[in-house]
């Protein structure tokens, strides 16, 4: 444990809730998500943010960290943003997007609402992987 950068970490787990910010935004995909998953805005205000983004965060911080070992796996020529962003892409392809997917098909989740949070964690995974690919060092 040691070797892990920290703060490489803590940067890759908040540029999930800086993406969720602009992506769920209602100027962007923030209304069709509201409408797929049928929530209306009060139903929004009326939640607890506060632990919803917390505990965002916690489980963003456990996904970067175990990204980060990825990047000390490889040489230092292939630590790069670029190279991260493709590791990243990958994880999300063979791990997160599977599971997402299968679980929003049997929750009867619309076409539109799949697309919009795998899209999400697409961007998401490959944003983690370009921060801790181009941060020397942010692997254990």
């Amino acid at each position: 444990m040691e070797n892990i950068n920290w703060i490489a970490v803590v940067l890759a787990a908040a540029s999930t809730l800086v993406i969720g910010f602009v992506w769920y935004n209602p100027k962007t995909f923030g209304n069709a998500w509201m409408e797929s998953v049928g929530l209306s805005e009060d139903d929004i205000k009326n939640s607890n943010m506060a632990l919803i983004f917390g505990l965002s965060f916690v489980l963003a911080m456990v996904v970067a960290y175990k990204l980060s070992g990825g990047a000390y796996h490889h040489g230092e020529d292939d630590r790069t943003v670029l190279h991260g962003a493709f590791h990243g892409s990958l994880y999300a392809l063979y791990f997160a997007l599977p599971v997402l997917i299968t679980n929003s098909l049997f929750e009867r989740r619309s076409f539109k609402g799949i697309l919009i949070n795998s899209g999400y964690w697409l961007l998401c995974f490959a944003a983690m992987g370009a921060v801790l690919y181009g941060v020397a060092g942010a692997g254990y």
